[in-house]
């Protein structure tokens, strides 16, 4: 009695792998979200060509008015004096809520939660009245005599006071940014530094803050860019900035809409700065932890125009090879 041998679909398929046919996954709802929102964004480009509210012949006669280039000057200088003062108050705050002294540690607690708790413009216009508190500021023993006083507006003006009113707000961010990189290096990078000897002062300027930067500046970079178009907050304080001036210009001839396109536009371009900047120095200080860290975007367009004028180079060469190949024949 003789038996077939059945053999099943799965062991052909299995003998003969060649012969499979490789079928790609389709994503039909990944193409249907893709065409949504190619057509979404075909639209808005669409009505910004042609939607006539836009009034591009407005935004371009005072993109780069010179009240508008004076009123950008103003807001980097608010942000550049609130960044620098802002993160060295926040260093200064950060080490005292890590510090053992329950006096240091409470005192860092509070500032940063009443700051934190109290809302920018509030702060602002406190700030910007605060001669209404005070009168006069001055030198001297405490509980005791003055000797040198002055006003407080002839000393802290409407720009002193913003600055002022940034730099403290921006400072309780700052000190949890850098309280949590610090928290982020090893407490054992600090007991070797000890045991080497090393001071104190050092050790976080040499070891901790060096290593502790690398988490510090992702948090820090968005903080900045934060603060940068905080900066319109000052504008109840009647400063010229980017946004008052644009509200005074809009307020005298009625065009809105294309004078808050000119404020974004320019926020557009300062912030992409600011993230370029950013990412740069991020991977500088990357550097220890990547040794061969991915090119830039400038090092890839290089290496493309360089790999594209290499195979250009190559494609004239074969042709020229060619043409001298046939040279003699056709002259035989």
């Amino acid at each position: 009695m003789s038996s077939d041998t059945i053999t099943s679909p799965v062991t052909q398929l299995a003998e003969d792998p060649a012969e499979l046919k490789v079928v790609p996954a389709r994503h039909y709802a990944r193409w249907a979200a893709g065409v949504a929102v190619i057509v979404l964004v075909a639209q808005f480009a669409h009505g910004l060509a042609t939607n006539p509210v836009w009034e591009w012949n407005v935004f371009r006669d005072y993109v780069f008015s010179e009240t508008i280039v004076q009123a950008v000057w103003v807001t980097l200088q608010l942000t550049a004096y609130a960044t620098v003062l802002g993160f060295l108050l926040g260093t200064v705050l950060a080490f005292m809520r890590l510090s053992r002294s329950p006096v240091l540690s409470t005192v860092a607690w509070t500032y940063i939660w009443i700051f934190r708790s109290i809302p920018m413009i509030v702060q602002l216009v406190f700030w910007f009245n605060l001669s209404a508190l005070y009168k006069e500021l001055g030198v001297g023993i405490p509980f005791g005599p003055v000797f040198w006083s002055v006003d407080s507006n002839t000393l802290i003006g409407t720009i002193g006071a913003a600055i002022i009113g940034l730099t403290l707000h921006q400072a309780a961010y700052a000190a949890e940014i850098v309280r949590g990189g610090v928290l982020s290096v090893d407490h054992g990078q600090l007991e070797a530094a000890a045991a080497l000897g090393i001071p104190r002062l050092r050790q976080i300027r040499r070891i901790v803050l060096p290593q502790a930067m690398r988490a510090i500046l992702p948090t820090a970079g968005n903080e900045i860019i934060g603060l940068l178009k905080g900066t319109s907050v000052v504008y109840v304080m009647s400063i010229g900035e980017l946004f008052y001036q644009v509200q005074v210009i809009y307020g005298r001839n009625g065009r809105v809409i294309p004078l808050l396109l000119v404020a974004t536009a320019w926020y557009v371009v300062l912030t992409s700065l600011l993230s370029v900047a950013q990412y740069y120095v991020e991977r500088r200080y990357a550097r220890g932890a990547n040794r061969t860290p991915p090119p830039t975007p400038i090092q890839r367009v290089r290496r493309f125009v360089a790999a594209r004028r290499l195979a250009a180079t190559r494609q004239l060469a074969a042709d020229r090879r060619v043409v001298a190949a046939r040279q003699p024949t056709e002259k035989t």
